[in-house]
């Protein structure tokens, strides 16, 4: 599905963007840098209309990026005892950006979650039948997790907004306290349990090519299949620290040292896939011969298993690769 907003020929790409100081909208800011795409970050706060109005005024942009929210620091358990002001971003904050956007006539690419979905009997674990776009979602464990349900739904009446099933986000920067991998090599148990999962490094680049195309609507916003966290874990040890070792619990022991459950989920990327050929799936995006999905390769340069003529040699491979692609 498209919508008819700017971005044409007749006017250069011009990106606002929310965020600047999360994890996704500090790398979007450098993607387009690399690629030369004309952006500013908004600085006015997502629940006051007045201010997005403003930014908008002043920025003139064609197409609008939304990676602001909250998800708790340290973990969504933060959302437990503050769901006021989860609120206030998670629901409030983003459907008011997504009202000025379709007042003004502008595309909204929206980060959102797809942590609202839960195993269940028409998607058991381990059968690859994943859940679609269009399935009503059945986790709401967690506080956070019911404010992200909540407000995909409101936005399935905004046809300008394009909603992206983020999940379990993972890159090759291992020195991020959001990323994936750093998070539960991080713990002192994990349980193990297959999962879809969102590699940066390969689909935020596909995000911006979205918004090019004006595309609408929710997007499963992972890579085709499912890795465990064991199956991680045994990456990192194997191409990052050969000494390290975990240790796995079930979700009644880890019940006893969270506050609200987690969601484990598959999502079906096929409409992603069909419009992005491209895409690796999962397990070939973590490990592969193509440099800028080599997750745990590329890590591996910021270690000492390679000669710093080799890290030289490697950036400047991605850094080429990176924009040919972006």
């Amino acid at each position: 599905m498209g919508f008819p907003a700017n971005g044409s020929s007749e006017k250069p790409l011009k990106f606002l963007i929310y965020g600047r100081t999360g994890w996704i909208g500090g790398l979007l800011g450098k993607l387009c840098e690399a690629k030369g795409i004309d952006f500013e970050y908004g600085r006015g706060r997502l629940e006051n209309r007045i201010s997005l109005e403003s930014d908008i005024a002043s920025v003139n942009p064609t197409h609008v990026f939304n990676a602001a929210g909250v998800t708790g620091r340290p973990n969504v358990d933060w959302c437990e005892s503050h769901k006021v002001e989860t609120i206030r971003t998670n629901v409030v904050g983003t459907l008011t950006l997504a009202d000025v956007c379709r007042e003004k006539g502008l595309i909204l690419i929206n980060y959102a979650t797809g942590c609202i979905f839960e195993y269940d009997e028409a998607h058991p674990i381990g059968s690859g039948i994943g859940f679609k776009e269009e399935d009503t979602p059945n986790f709401i464990g967690s506080f956070y997790s019911k404010t992200k349900a909540m407000v995909e739904e409101l936005l399935k009446n905004y046809e300008n907004v394009c909603t992206l099933r983020v999940r379990m986000p993972i890159s090759s920067d291992l020195t991020n306290p959001r990323n994936f991998i750093t998070k539960i090599t991080r713990y002192d148990k994990v349980v193990n349990i297959p999962n879809s999962m969102t590699i940066l490094d390969e689909l935020l680049p596909i995000s911006i090519e979205m918004g090019k195309r004006n595309l609408t609507g929710i997007w499963n916003f992972t890579n085709p299949g499912v890795v465990s966290h064991n199956e991680i874990l045994e990456m990192y040890r194997d191409y990052i620290d050969p000494s390290f070792t975990w240790k796995n619990f079930n979700l009644e022991e880890q019940s006893k040292v969270i506050i609200a459950p987690r969601s484990n989920n598959e999502l079906d990327a096929n409409k992603l896939k069909t419009e992005f050929p491209e895409l690796l799936s999962i397990k070939e995006s973590l490990i592969n011969d193509c440099p800028i999905e080599l997750v745990f390769k590329v890590s591996a340069i910021d270690t000492h298993l390679v000669s710093d003529d080799m890290k030289d040699c490697w950036y400047l491979y991605l850094n080429v690769v990176l924009l040919m692609n972006v």
